[in-house]
């Protein structure tokens, strides 16, 4: 008979505790901030089972079920809600006792912490009291308060928020190392609201209580003067009221007024959207002569802020979703990150930087006012910060280049701005060069603007007296190239892996940084929105770069798109096309094409994809149509693509669908991943694989090794075989079949070229059948090492295919048979 072993002291102890303790306490120790609650419909009950209930004097006492309040709990923050009831009025605690009030603040905004059983209450922004009971009334108290039950209820008002009109769920990628279908948008300004001092631009992306109070206009709105939006749309007078009419914005010509919701975002992104570039912009000119400030003019400051504001968007939609990482909204830092967030089904956000004096390096009469140290300092913080992509100047002149510049009335008001900012005004001349498609603005002589343009009366009133340059024939192009501080950023960019953007820049600039580029044969560049000339895109291409055009009208854009088109591309770069919003960055969007043309988008439609079904979309009390409307907002972007695709047909939505993963292969090589190369001629399987592809490799290090895949699909990728014959297509291909954990399980080729033991394919099958056993039908295997097996595929006559696995690959015919099948065999 078996002895049994005494428990320790320290187990029975143990044992003990657990059963003398109070449910209550171990149930506290796994208490929590109550994530889960977002959006949910609760009734509060106190531990000995009173209802919560509202009086008729607006205050809240404790009753039967019957009587019982019911809130929907509005997520404003990670673990902090309003509790909305049914009459639109919020629970709000003070000193005073906690009564329904018509509007959210701080004494309304409640942190809520706890279990699966009782949760407690308290306001963060209003001393940290918690919701208690005084008898049969709630009150708060300092410090921590009550507990109550939350019971699920029926019921609850819904609360108000602009609308997605999608119905569906977003695509998932089979696995994060494949590739990737979705639209990119690389140049997008999310966080313009905090740009020009904070006060120019009119409403926010978010705000914790929601789209009533993120889309507001700005209050020199209310006095129908608007003078920054009245020089930048032309119109002098619009509907100051945003939420809920949005007579007159957002608009596609409404420049200062917010246009990037969330949830217009959100609708983009169900729309096939799957990575997008926000640049952190700013421009101290136009922020200094600008009368409303909130915060300070430098732009490396905005810069600083907008990245914060970032990550508080990043909480604020976990919130909404039930917590950290559950949101759709992800911020990515390499494009390995990127395709495991867009391979659940999440929207990929890189981070990116346009200003005008980057990393405070401006110029004054062309003496730079940074240093070589300053730069790599300062480069070293934005790219800690999480920044990936960036363009070295946007309107003037800095220490690191010239300026393409702006033309027509617009110019002459930005080249008096240059003369403000370095003391010099654009030295633009006739281009001395052939190339018709290599010149910057064209320029008009400067004079004073006599418009009412509060940007340019407010530049203009810096402008001492004396002459303006009065400029030569066009085609213009300015003298101020890139400066060798530039071309040390550009090469410090590269060195970090960065993602460099020449837009903006000056032909002379343009062309000196490609050069650069050009000369460490690097893939890391993206025109991203239009402002690199022509002559610059066969360059962008040769390099693996990606141009993105500026989005603008639908019919506009298909021509950018059918122009690129022509323009060869090498085979070893992916082929995709994006394109550049620019929207809250003072862009123009799409116009409508019009309800009466042939061939109008019809709703509902579904998404490129075709995973989600949209109506015309619903803010408030607006509703949206792309044929009459245009892109007045970002979540008209599934709209928009709908209208290419009437036009130009599936052709163009095919090739934007690939733009993300263009994006993400070009990021990749600037990473340091070799471009596709066909695998070597003359190469032989052994136990570990066959040259850079190795067996149990994970895909990172295969991607490094072994050169990215001529196609990557799901669980298979496939290299092309160079100076080999073979097959339907004369094509040879090496394939790599990944296990669902992302390392290689199996390697085969049929390139008669490679060989095994001595054996090749289109060898007779005799070769294959010495030293090896038989493994299903058509199939041999023999020993590789202790930890890999050499596999023969046989045909009629000849060997069709060789190749290595992995023991637990072969460990059966079955799971053999499974993953040669996934190769295509």
């Amino acid at each position: 008979m078996r002895r049994m072993r005494r428990p320790s002291p320290l187990l029975a102890l143990a044992a003990t505790l657990a059963l003398v303790l109070p449910a209550s306490a171990s149930a506290q120790q796994e208490s929590g901030p109550a994530y889960g609650l977002a959006n949910g419909c609760y009734s509060l009950t106190t531990t000995d089972g009173r209802h919560v209930v509202k009086a008729e004097d607006g205050s809240y006492r404790l009753g039967d079920a019957a009587q019982a309040e019911v809130f929907r709990f509005q997520a404003t923050k990670l673990g902090q809600f309003l509790l909305y009831g049914k009459e639109g009025t919020f629970l709000s605690g003070g000193e005073s006792g906690v009564t329904a009030a018509s509007t959210p603040d701080g004494t309304a905004d409640w942190a809520v912490v706890g279990n699966a059983g009782n949760h407690t209450f308290n306001l963060p922004d209003a001393g940290g009291r918690g919701l208690a009971v005084d008898g049969d009334r709630l009150v708060t108290v300092a410090g921590r308060g009550a507990e109550f039950i939350l019971p699920v209820a029926e019921g609850c008002a819904t609360y108000p928020e602009v609308e997605l009109n999608a119905t569906g769920q977003t695509q998932r990628m089979p696995t994060p190392f494949g590739e990737v279908r979705g639209t990119i948008d690389a140049h997008l300004h999310h966080m313009a609201f905090e740009f020009l001092g904070g006060s120019a631009h009119c409403g926010r992306p978010w705000h914790p209580y929601g789209a009533a109070f993120a889309l507001v206009d700005c209050p020199d709105h209310f006095t129908g003067v608007a003078p920054l939006e009245t020089a930048l749309k032309g119109k002098e007078r619009h509907d100051p009221i945003g939420w809920p009419t949005f007579k007159d914005w957002p608009d596609d010509h409404s420049l200062t007024h917010e246009t990037t919701y969330w949830k217009w975002v959100e609708r983009a992104w169900m729309g096939g959207l799957r990575l997008y570039v926000n640049l952190l912009v700013d421009n101290a000119v136009l922020c200094e002569v600008y009368p409303f400030k909130r915060h300070n003019c430098n732009e490396m400051d905005t810069v600083r802020l907008e990245a914060k504001r970032m990550f508080e968007l990043q909480d604020y939609i976990d919130a909404q979703y039930g917590g950290p990482g559950k949101g759709w909204y992800r911020i990515v830092k390499d494009p390995f990150e990127a395709r495991r967030v867009i391979s659940q089904g999440k929207l990929a956000v890189v981070m990116g930087i346009e200003v005008s004096k980057l990393f405070d390096c401006g110029i004054q009469n062309r003496q730079a006012e940074c240093t070589t140290d300053q730069v790599d300092q300062r480069l070293a913080e934005v790219y800690d910060m999480g920044v990936r992509q960036m363009e070295l100047i946007n309107k003037f002149d800095n220490a690191l280049g010239g300026v393409a510049g702006d033309s027509g009335d617009t110019g002459a008001v930005t080249n008096t701005g240059n003369r403000y900012e370095t003391g010099q005004f654009w030295d633009m001349r006739t281009c001395d060069h052939e190339h018709p498609d290599a010149s910057d603005r064209e320029q008009h002589s400067i004079h004073k603007h006599n418009d009412d343009s509060l940007i340019a009366n407010g530049i203009n009133a810096f402008i001492p007296p004396g002459t303006a340059p009065i400029y030569p024939a066009p085609p213009h192009c300015n003298q101020f190239g890139l400066t060798d501080l530039g071309a040390h950023l550009v090469n410090k960019m590269i060195d970090r892996g960065m993602i460099v953007d020449p837009d903006h820049l000056s032909v002379s600039a343009r062309n000196r940084l490609l050069e650069v580029v050009e000369a460490r044969d690097y893939s890391g560049i993206i025109s991203s929105h239009s402002w690199s000339s022509p002559d610059a895109y066969p360059r962008i291409y040769r390099l693996g770069g990606v141009i993105t055009p500026y989005a603008g009208d639908s019919e506009s854009f298909v021509e950018k798109w059918r122009d690129l088109r022509k323009i060869p591309l090498d085979r070893r770069f992916y082929p995709g096309f994006g394109y550049g919003a620019d929207m809250n960055g003072f862009g123009s969007q799409g116009t409508p094409r019009g309800a009466d043309v042939p061939n109008p988008v019809t709703y509902p439609f579904k998404s490129f994809v075709g995973d989600v079904t949209f109506d015309k979309q619903r803010s408030g009390e607006r509703v949206y149509d792309i044929n009459v409307d245009g892109v007045d907002h970002y979540g008209l972007y599934p709209d928009w693509i709908e209208d290419l695709r009437k036009l130009a047909g599936d052709e163009i939505v095919e090739d934007m669908a690939r733009g993300a993963e263009s994006y993400l292969q070009m990021w990749e090589r600037a990473e340091g991943v070799p471009a596709m190369t066909c695998r070597g001629p003359h190469m032989g399987y052994n136990g570990r694989g066959l040259g850079g592809v190795r067996l149990r490799s994970h895909w990172e290090a295969v991607l490094r090794e072994a050169t990215q895949p001529q196609r990557r699909g799901p669980r298979v990728w496939e290299w092309c075989v160079q100076g080999s014959a073979s097959g339907r297509n004369n094509k040879a291909r090496t394939r790599a079949v990944f296990t669902p954990a992302g390392r290689v399980g199996l390697i085969v080729s049929d390139s008669p070229t490679h060989r095994a033991k001595g054996v090749r394919p289109h060898t007779k099958n005799r070769r294959a059948r010495i030293k090896t056993r038989a493994f299903g039908r058509g199939i041999r295997i023999r020993r590789a090492t202790n930890r890999s097996k050499l596999v023969y595929v046989l045909g009629p006559k000849r060997v069709r295919y060789i190749g290595v696995a992995t023991n637990e690959v072969a460990r059966t015919r079955a799971s053999l048979r499974r993953h040669l099948k996934l190769a295509g065999l």
